[in-house]
């Protein structure tokens, strides 16, 4: 939201100077045609007010005013000299510093603009990333927890301990065929609410792409592990939802177990090794369950 809000105000100041601009050749035009006239000392200045929108905008503010107050004298001793005194040559005092002005302003508006979109990204590959309507992490956010976990567990190996496991659609190709993209989206939120009644206010459920999702429990036994997988994957198979031409949906859900184990704490920084193992074990518990 706040990365749309930049956006937009980044947009109107682009377009501020775009009006100011043609406004401002817009009088110009108009005084040519009222005057029947247009002289070098009026060329030169209408282009001075369009470069004052350039300078304003490029140079830095200090540079800027230093360019105004030199302008300026210029200006008075051109104007008590050589300048033919009406309502147009005073305008041109007032009309090229608010100029500069003006593009100034509008400049460190953009400036804080492009910079907050950039500590927004940058926050966004450093914060991990949480669906509002499923609650569901990322992998970036899977590898943080995962991380911070894995030390935990291994600086407290005698009183903390966590466990992972991996729930997988199989079949996905027909699953996404039968549903189409804007149903598969939905199961898919379906499958999160289902899963969040199944774990504790304390575990973490993420969810990948090819229909992975994956849950980390600390302070898990490895038994009761073994148990809430196989709860949660009935649980996820038993849902009642049809597909696009209105036919029950029928899943095949596998389901893989890993538990922290202290010798292997390396392991646990590279999160595509933890995936790996956890799609090794999901792929045994589909044999199983065909035999």
């Amino acid at each position: 939201m706040r990365r749309n809000i930049s956006a937009y105000r980044m947009a109107s100041g682009y377009i501020l100077l775009i009006l100011l601009a043609i406004a401002q050749q817009f009088f110009v035009f108009l005084n040519v045609y009222l005057e029947q006239s247009y002289t070098g000392a009026e060329f030169a200045f209408s282009l001075a007010a369009l470069a004052a929108l350039l300078i304003g905008l490029i140079l830095p503010l200090g540079v800027s005013v230093v360019g105004v107050f030199v302008f300026l004298v210029g200006y008075f001793v051109w104007l008590s000299t050589f300048a033919r005194l009406d309502i147009l040559a005073f305008l041109w005092i007032l009309l090229v510093p608010a100029n500069v002005g003006i593009a100034a302003v509008i400049k460190s508006a953009l400036i804080r603009s492009k910079i907050v979109i950039q500590r927004l990204a940058e926050l966004e590959q450093r914060t991990p990333q949480v669906d509002l309507d499923t609650a569901l992490g990322n992998k970036e956010a899977l590898a943080e927890i995962v991380v911070k976990q894995s030390n935990l567990a291994n600086r407290y190996s005698e009183h903390y301990s966590f466990c992972m496991a991996m729930f997988k659609i199989d079949f996905l190709p027909l699953v996404q065929e039968s549903l189409g993209s804007q149903r598969y989206a939905l199961l898919l939120q379906e499958l999160s609410s289902i899963i969040q009644t199944q774990i504790r206010y304390e575990d973490y459920k993420f969810s990948l792409e090819q229909g992975r999702f994956i849950i980390l429990c600390p302070m898990t036994d490895h038994d009761f592990l073994q148990a809430l997988a196989d709860r949660i994957k009935l649980a996820l198979m038993d849902i009642h939802f049809l597909d696009r031409n209105g036919r029950p949906l029928k899943l095949v859900i596998r389901a893989g177990t890993i538990v922290y184990q202290k010798e292997q704490f390396s392991k646990y920084k590279d999160i595509d090794a933890i995936i790996a193992a956890l799609e090794r074990y999901s792929e045994t518990d589909l044999i199983g369950e065909y035999i």
